[in-house]
């Protein structure tokens, strides 16, 4: 299995990410991909990937979150990044309208940039939508999907009819899938396995039977079992699956 979203590099795991990796590790995670947050996160991402280099692989990017009035600085930081390290994609970009939506046109702007960055740069994106699809959508009508690829993060429902059709999207799935009213399972029936890549969105979204404690890598294997269940498919084919899709993707 990869985990093609977790933020390792947050206090959360403090004092015992080596053992958060060796649990990952023996249940089958391979790699973790890391999307960076802001500017803040930059140097203790960059620094948890030195730490585990064949293991954790950066993203760099702005969370729709932390784009503000002054969300051009950050972004010329960022830019000055990508060419100085190497990543395996754009992220955490897009557009989140749930907590506020004061900086509405910062957020679209910074997204419709950053999805340029992937274009110019031949990167995938991971893709942040948060109460904001028909915006999302709209950005990436106007900047073009031709040459663009990547993950819808956190993956809900929304736009599944869309993002089928784009056909170089794949589905995140995470820890919601195994919730108890979660409506996801139904929308993936009618959606082909070939579209959906495993996260865990560490240490947030932790998946069932652990809901409400800290997530981790290792957790990717409830949400495999869920898949399977939802599919009626061997776990084993599930996570060979989307763990294929995953190395073409982002071209681990």
């Amino acid at each position: 299995m990869i985990d093609t979203h977790a933020h390792l590099f947050l206090d959360d795991y403090n004092g015992d990410l080596s053992a958060v990796i060796e649990r990952a590790k023996s249940v089958g995670v391979e790699k973790v991909l890391m999307p960076n947050i802001d500017v803040s996160s930059i140097d203790l991402m960059h620094s948890t990937e030195d730490r585990y280099p064949a293991y954790c692989c950066s993203m760099m990017g702005l969370h729709p979150t932390s784009v503000d009035a002054g969300y051009a600085s950050q972004l010329r930081q960022m830019e000055q990044w990508l060419h100085k390290r190497t990543y395996c994609a754009i992220g955490e970009i897009g557009i989140d309208l749930y907590w506020d939506a004061t900086h509405l046109h910062e957020q679209i702007s910074a997204f419709e940039e950053q999805l340029i960055w992937a274009k110019t740069l031949h990167l995938p994106v991971a893709i942040h939508v948060r109460k904001s699809w028909p915006y999302v959508l709209e950005s990436l009508v106007k900047i073009g999907v031709d040459g663009l690829k990547g993950v819808f993060h956190a993956f809900s429902g929304s736009g599944t009819h869309e993002i089928l059709k784009m056909k170089t999207f794949k589905l995140g799935i995470g820890g919601v899938v195994t919730f108890r009213n979660a409506s996801l399972r139904d929308t993936l029936r009618s959606v082909p396995l070939e579209f959906i890549v495993l996260e865990t969105d560490a240490p947030f979204l932790t998946p069932a039977p652990y809901r409400g404690k800290r997530n981790e890598p290792a957790y990717l294997e409830y949400i495999a079992t869920e898949l399977s269940t939802v599919y009626q498919l061997p776990v084993d084919e599930i996570k060979q699956e989307t763990a294929r899709q995953t190395r073409e993707l982002f071209q681990l």
